[in-house]
């Protein structure tokens, strides 16, 4: 009889632990840019979804970063987007974010082992900066009417109003752990099971608020919505938001008033909507005002 030993079969690849999805509309440098910096920081999967670009930027990252999975859908928004990125992944931690994200050498890793050792954990942010190494306040409050309203009017010329100290937890110095109401989708990794439950994020949100949303919908459903600095990103702001400050207001706050319709939907709280809205028209006055003035999104403020 000949040799009957068996073939050798090769070890089964570990499931991967923590995908990146890259949320990209007409912003082909930044997206370039954000690519080349997750190569060091510990990703199993990179999805890239474009929303209706125009400038090239799939057929970029397909010369630069052949390895790199991509999705060219219409200008859907950002959640629609991010939904459909996720759906083309398989690790149990997912990162989200936008093109002028910016992610040192194994930050990735972190926000999925932080995930890991943390299973009530839905939701976590990392520590967010300005590409100045000023922090960004990307963990915030659910904020009351009051402070709403005192935000909306002077949170851009009187950062320092308790309002706007409330709303963005301004007193607190970002360097420990906590739980917080909501992350900013500029960066904010999730549990993979825990995105699914939810049904990810409310498409009918365009972009702006559908992260408060996202967040709102976790908690409800038991989740933990974490701020820990076990990682630390860049967040440029710009891209196609700067191109277009004024419409990107209007379209903030258009989302915001969705998103108090559903919050106070019922009961004595629809009484309210007057006075939300009454505040969501003074805001956008005010960004406008501030816009003009300093020739940037409030985005930077």
């Amino acid at each position: 009889m000949g040799d009957q030993t068996a073939p050798e079969v090769a070890p089964a690849r570990p499931a991967p632990e923590v995908a990146v999805v890259v949320v990209n509309h007409n912003t082909s440098d930044d997206l370039l840019a954000c690519l080349a910096t997750l190569e060091g920081a510990g990703t199993d999967e990179v999805v890239v979804v474009d929303s209706g670009s125009t400038d090239g930027s799939l057929a970029a990252v397909e010369r630069r970063f052949p390895d790199v999975a991509t999705l060219g859908l219409d200008n859907v928004g950002f959640g629609r987007a991010a939904n459909a990125g996720v759906a083309l992944t398989t690790a149990r931690a997912v990162v989200l974010c936008n093109a002028d994200t910016r992610f040192p050498y194994a930050s990735v890793r972190a926000l999925g082992e932080y995930l890991t050792a943390h299973p009530d954990v839905g939701a976590l942010g990392p520590l967010i900066r300005f590409p100045d190494g000023r922090l960004q306040l990307s963990a915030r409050a659910f904020p009351s009417i009051r402070q709403a309203i005192g935000h909306a009017l002077f949170g851009l010329w009187w950062p320092r109003n308790p309002w706007t100290r409330a709303y963005r937890l301004t007193d607190w110095d970002h360097a420990s752990e906590r739980d917080v109401d909501w992350l900013s989708g500029c960066c904010l990794a999730a549990r993979r099971d825990a995105f699914e439950a939810v049904g990810g994020f409310d498409p009918a949100y365009f972009m702006f608020v559908e992260d408060v949303d996202l967040c709102d919908r976790l908690a409800q459903a038991g989740w933990r919505v974490v701020f820990a600095p076990v990682a630390e990103v860049v967040h440029v702001v710009g891209g196609a938001v700067s191109r277009r400050r004024l419409r990107m207001a209007f379209e903030h706050a258009r989302s915001l008033d969705r998103y108090f319709a559903k919050r106070y939907a019922g009961g004595w709280r629809r009484g309210l909507r007057p006075l939300i809205r009454l505040g969501l028209a003074g805001w956008l006055v005010a960004v406008t005002m501030w816009t003009a003035a300093r020739g940037r999104t409030h985005g930077h403020a």
